[in-house]
């Protein structure tokens, strides 16, 4: 940004009334407030021009090789306004390797963007995720084999099965009980009564 010799003359002005500020008059206040309209519209003017470039510089890196020309000519402008390259252009500058300019913006850009990341990490801004576990791989184990070759992927033998439950043992009779009397087979069988003689009939 370039001064002219008034503004000068009332920048200097503005820097002697901020050492002694009991000094300043109506027109200097008047003229100090205009000095900081026009850094405020040149700074306006700077960040519109520099979006300009931006949006033209991504146009001419979508349309290459053909634009390598206008894209090496439109990047060292915008890295002189404190552009920042972003991977795009890594990635286009080094297609680019065989030009000896785009093999010299390529180191630049490098710099540039190492210099950033330096920067951000020591502010604290960088992030690096963590790396994603994998998922797991489920065996269908009710196949036929699945948990031996489960156990074999392990290094593991294949679990035996779990051993049947005893039977439950019956309760030991009570000696104080008293003992029923076992029946004999006269009782269980008894004997059967002979069947009546059949009648004779009389003619």
């Amino acid at each position: 940004m370039a001064f002219g010799a008034e503004e000068l003359r009332v920048l200097r002005r503005a820097l002697a009334l901020a050492l002694h500020p009991g000094h300043a008059s109506a027109q200097d206040a008047q003229d100090c407030l205009r000095l900081a309209e026009s850094l405020d519209e040149a700074i306006r003017e700077g960040a519109r021009l520099r979006a300009f470039l931006v949006a033209d510089l991504g146009r001419y890196r979508a349309a290459l090789p053909g634009t390598a020309v206008g894209y090496l000519a439109l990047l060292e402008e915008t890295l002189g306004i404190g552009y920042l390259p972003v991977p795009d252009d890594l990635a286009a500058l080094r297609a680019l390797r065989g030009n000896p300019r785009a093999a010299d913006l390529l180191e630049r850009c490098r710099l540039l963007a190492e210099q950033d990341v330096r920067a951000r990490f020591a502010q604290g801004t960088v992030r690096i995720p963590a790396p994603a576990a994998p998922p797991a791989r489920a065996r269908l184990l009710a196949l036929s084999g699945g948990a031996a070759r489960q156990a074999e992927g392990d290094g593991k033998r294949p679990s035996e099965p779990a051993p049947k439950p005893a039977p439950a043992e019956r309760p030991a009779p009570d000696p104080a009980a008293p003992k029923r009397p076992i029946p004999t087979p006269g009782e269980v069988f008894p004997p059967r009564k002979p069947a009546a003689p059949p009648r004779q009939l009389v003619g």
